[in-house]
């Protein structure tokens, strides 16, 4: 007899990483990488368990910036270059270690893996967005949307219409996609502010998630923690994270990506390889990069990268299926304990960054495989569910009021507001100061028209979270900074000539071109709510 839910969450997204003013932007590779090492194998696993009749359940959220870019032909057009260079020189690997077996064999498996990605890229048209779609449709994949450029909704909540445009204008980018409206929203950073659930009902969104300690913290404290959502006064539904079964991945002491005999992140040969042999494989200036060929195991915690052994991805893909099994067992043995105290079904959402899963951790999506196959025959405890679906099959939840809280360091907002990135701020709300009073305007032709919906585009832009992120991280800050400089710039030019009534037709054509984004974009969304 099932006696609760297990509820797999993973948050599909990048930044608009999108530059057709260059003909080589390293930050796009971004994207490039994910579709090679995440979305692909997602797409793969999805299409073999749907070949063997397994019936399965996942919660996705695909982010606007990531859905533009990937239906965008500029990048499509470049990952195929892409892609076609990791073919080559997987090749010329094998050719090249003819007398050296073990990375002559792990050679032909990257010539194997690119062909792979290679049919499922070209089956589905190059449309992978339509790829997931149709995953949703059987009812397998539940799409949800996220803040429309990743906003840090916490840190604007002084500029409610800023706030909403985030969420409405996602809602809306979403249906444009997929047909339909959104059930549900990954909260960007999972981060959350009292009062944020009455527009996510306003947008007609039913569920939102956020981190566990949000739930636990409600007013009043709810009944059974994070293993029932909760309803908001304004009837939307809030789930939280479950610590355990998040630990077992994510964590970097206990967490299974670290095991030995899985494939090294940090061990690339675009910076081991022979110089000239691989410049034609690593930046047009010269400058060594990852390539996405990796030869080693992460071996053990001690020494350094230069002491990594050989992988070997049959005894990693074991590892996976022993890890799936692992997490199957914890998972029945946790809904079971909770099932007797709590007396109802209790669900366990385990949500998770996508590009974990293949870009990050190799065999991630080897494990998501066996994880699904392993609940559908091994076990009668836990039936996998999307959100939506646990709403409707359990519609009499506690009603509270969650708390401020977010999934970064130390759960509330410093990440994303510190001594690295707080300049950014007084810019932003300026500009987001500026926005609403533009709102109010009426164009006096088309040209306004136009310039008005780019400055409602550059704010988003402007207000990604990535960019305050990666300040904080300490990698790839110029770029960051260039991007929130940028952004502001064109904002502050477009502001000014549209109150001078002399819009530079010939610049903002430009600008259009560069950053393209949400093409419906209707300006009037930051008109006081």
């Amino acid at each position: 007899m099932t006696l609760g839910y297990l509820a797999l969450v993973l948050h599909a997204h990048l930044p608009f990483v999108r530059h057709p003013e260059s003909d080589f932007v390293l930050e796009e590779e971004w994207l490039f990488e994910a579709i090679t090492e995440t979305y692909i194998p997602l797409l793969q696993v999805f299409s073999g368990l749907k070949r063997d009749g397994i019936d399965f359940k996942i919660t996705m959220s695909m982010t606007p910036p990531l859905v533009s870019m990937l239906q965008d032909p500029l990048l499509q057009d470049r990952y195929d270059e892409h892609l076609a260079k990791l073919e080559e020189l997987a090749t010329l690997e094998v050719e090249r270690n003819v007398h050296n077996s073990h990375i002559r064999y792990l050679a032909e498996h990257y010539v194997n893996e690119f062909h792979t990605v290679r049919e499922v890229w070209e089956n589905y048209d190059r449309d992978v967005v339509s790829a997931f779609k149709q995953f949703q449709d059987t009812n397998n994949l539940e799409i949800i949307t996220c803040g429309a450029t990743h906003g840090y909704l916490p840190l604007m909540k002084m500029y409610p219409q800023a706030v909403w445009a985030q969420i409405q204008v996602a809602c809306e980018h979403y249906e444009e996609t997929f047909g339909r409206p959104p059930k549900g929203i990954w909260l960007p950073e999972c981060a959350y502010f009292e009062g944020l659930e009455r527009m996510l009902a306003d947008a007609g969104l039913r569920y939102f998630l956020m981190d566990g300690h949000g739930l636990l913290y409600a007013r009043p404290r709810p009944r059974f923690g994070t293993y029932s959502p909760i309803f908001t006064e304004t009837g939307v539904a809030a789930f939280g994270r479950d610590h355990e079964s998040s630990q077992q991945v994510w964590s970097s002491e206990v967490g299974y990506p670290g095991a030995p005999v899985y494939r090294e992140f940090y061990k690339d040969l675009g910076w081991e390889a022979e110089y000239e042999y691989i410049k034609p494989y690593i930046m047009p200036n010269g400058q060594r990069k990852n390539v996405g060929i990796k030869y080693h195991k992460i071996t053990g915690r001690g020494g350094g990268l230069s002491d990594k052994a050989l992988y070997d991805p049959y005894w990693a893909r074991e590892k996976a299926a022993e890890h799936a099994h692992n997490f199957m067992f914890n998972r029945e043995q946790q809904i079971k304990n909770l099932h007797g105290i709590m007396q109802r079904p209790p669900i366990v959402v385990s949500p998770y960054d996508a590009e974990l899963y293949g870009h990050w951790w190799y065999e991630g999506p080897w494990f998501i495989d066996y994880l699904f196959r392993k609940s559908w025959h091994d076990q009668q405890t836990y039936e996998m569910t999307h959100l939506a679906d646990y709403l409707k099959a359990e519609p009499n939840q506690q009603v509270c009021r969650p708390s401020q809280s977010s999934w970064g360091y130390k759960g509330f907002h410093e990440y994303w507001l510190n001594e690295t990135n707080a300049w950014i701020y007084p810019h932003l709300h300026k500009a987001a100061e500026r926005m609403i009073e533009l709102a109010k305007l009426e164009p006096e032709d088309d040209l306004q028209w136009r310039a008005l919906n780019q400055a409602s585009r550059e704010l988003l832009l402007a207000q990604s979270s990535d960019w305050a992120f990666i300040m904080r991280t300490g990698t790839m800050v110029p770029y960051a900074v260039r991007r929130t400089r940028s952004h502001l710039a064109r904002f502050q030019h477009l502001y000014h000539d549209i109150k001078k009534r002399q819009v530079d037709s010939g610049w903002l054509e430009k600008v259009e071109v560069m950053d393209n984004i949400f093409p419906n974009i209707n300006y009037r969304v930051y008109r006081p709510l």
